[in-house]
C-alpha cells in the first residue's frame, strides 16, 4: 500500500507546542487542515506551508511538512517562486487579515491575478492579535481599539470582493467552528488547479471576542448565514423559509412558501459561471439586510501560471535548444584557463 493511502492526521502534527491563546479559533483551522492533508493523496514531503507574520503565521511550526515562516506580507511572493521552480509541490499559504491585506496587499492581488496554483487561507479576525489589538484592514467602521480610541473611520476591506476583482479563479468563505463545511471547502480548494483563496472567519477571544457571534450563536446563525450549494436555490433560515432572488441588477431577500414566492423564483447558485458578477453581488451581502454567504463563491478553470511558464520554457528548449546549462555556459566568447 502506498504511503499516501496510509497517512493519518497525526502524521501532519509536529512535535511543537501549539502556542495560541486558549480558545483561539486557529486551533479549529489547524485541526481541519491536518485532517484534510492526509486525504489528498499527496506524499507528506511534497507539502509546503508558507506564512507571513501574525498569530496565524505560526502555522508552519505545527505542521509536520516542509514550511517557511517568511516576513510580513511576503508569503505570496515566496510561494510564487517556489511553485514556479517546483510546480509539483502542494503549496499552501497561511496568512491573516493584517498580513495579507495591509503590507501584503499588493502581493496578494498579483498571485491571484496570475492564477498561481497556490492555496491561500486568509484568517480574518478583524483585528491585529499578535501586536495586541490594533484595528486591522477588515475592522468595522467605529471599531475602538488601542490605535483607534475614538473609533475607526476606515471603510473595511472586503477580502472576497478584492479577490474577485483581482480575477481569482477560486474564492470561498468558511468559519472556524463550522468544521464540516470548512473541511469540505478545503478539499475543493485543494482540487482546484489554479489559485484558491478561502477567507476563514476566525474568532480572537482575547482582543476581538464575538466578532462573528451573529453567525456562531445557535439562536442567530440560521437567520444570518447562507450556505452556498452549487446548483441549489439560495435559501436560509431555521426552516429555510427565506430566500434570495434577483431584483433588477441587485439581490433581494424574500419569504418562500405560504404568503411568499415559489422556490422557482429564487436565484439558483452557479459557482462555475464564467462571469464573476453574481459572485461579486454575494461577496457584498452582509447583515442586517442579507445573510453572510459561506461556501464557494467562484470556481472556474483557467491555465495556471506555473503551467504556462513551464510550457514556454519547454517550447523554447525544443525550438532553440535553449535552457540547458551546458549550452548557456558554452555560448558566446569562452576561453580555457591553464
Amino acid at each position: 500500500m502506498s504511503e499516501q493511502a496510509t497517512l493519518k492526521r497525526k502524521d501532519f502534527q509536529s512535535d511543537q507546542d501549539v502556542r495560541w491563546c486558549p480558545g483561539c479559533g486557529d486551533y479549529a483551522i489547524l485541526k481541519a487542515v491536518q485532517s484534510v492533508f492526509p486525504q489528498l493523496g499527496v506524499a507528506r514531503e511534497n507539502f509546503v506551508v508558507i506564512s507571513g507574520i501574525g498569530c496565524s503565521s505560526r502555522f508552519p511550526y505545527y505542521m509536520n511538512t516542509y514550511g517557511f515562516h517568511t516576513i510580513h506580507g511576503r508569503a505570496p511572493a515566496i510561494a510564487t517562486g517556489l511553485k514556479l521552480s517546483r510546480p509539483e509541490l502542494e503549496v499552501w499559504v497561511i496568512t491573516g487579515d493584517g498580513d495579507a491585506l495591509s503590507i501584503g496587499g499588493n502581493h496578494l492581488i498579483h498571485i491571484l491575478r496570475r492564477n498561481v496554483g497556490v492555496k491561500i487561507l486568509l484568517f480574518n479576525n478583524r483585528i491585529y492579535g499578535l501586536t495586541k489589538g490594533q484595528y486591522s484592514p477588515t475592522s468595522e467602521v467605529g471599531k475602538k481599539t488601542s490605535s483607534t480610541p475614538y473609533g475607526s473611520i476606515d471603510p473595511p476591506f472586503n477580502p472576497l470582493a478584492l479577490a474577485l476583482g483581482a480575477g481569482a479563479t477560486f474564492v470561498a468563505r468558511a468559519v472556524d467552528i463550522y468544521q464540516k463545511d470548512l473541511i469540505a471547502t478545503l478539499k475543493k480548494a485543494a482540487a482546484h488547479p489554479g489559485s484558491a483563496l478561502i477567507e476563514i472567519y476566525q474568532n480572537c477571544n482575547i482582543f476581538n471576542d464575538g466578532a462573528f457571534r451573529y453567525m456562531t450563536e445557535k439562536n442567530e446563525r440560521d437567520e444570518n448565514t447562507l450556505f452556498l450549494e452549487h446548483g441549489q436555490p439560495l435559501r436560509f433560515g431555521a426552516q429555510r423559509e427565506r430566500g434570495i432572488r434577483m431584483s433588477g441588477i441587485g439581490l433581494e431577500v424574500v419569504r418562500v412558501g405560504a404568503g411568499g414566492v415559489d422556490e422557482g423564483d429564487l436565484l439558483v447558485w452557479d459557482a462555475h459561471h464564467p462571469s464573476p458578477a453574481l459572485a461579486s453581488l454575494l461577496a457584498h451581502a452582509a447583515p442586517p439586510v442579507f445573510p453572510t454567504p459561506v461556501g464557494v463563491l467562484r470556481a472556474v478553470e483557467a491555465p495556471s501560471f506555473e503551467s504556462q511558464v513551464v510550457g514556454q520554457i519547454n517550447a523554447a528548449i525544443e525550438a532553440e535548444g535553449a535552457g540547458h546549462l551546458d549550452t548557456l555556459i558554452g555560448s558566446g566568447e569562452t576561453w580555457t584557463v591553464g
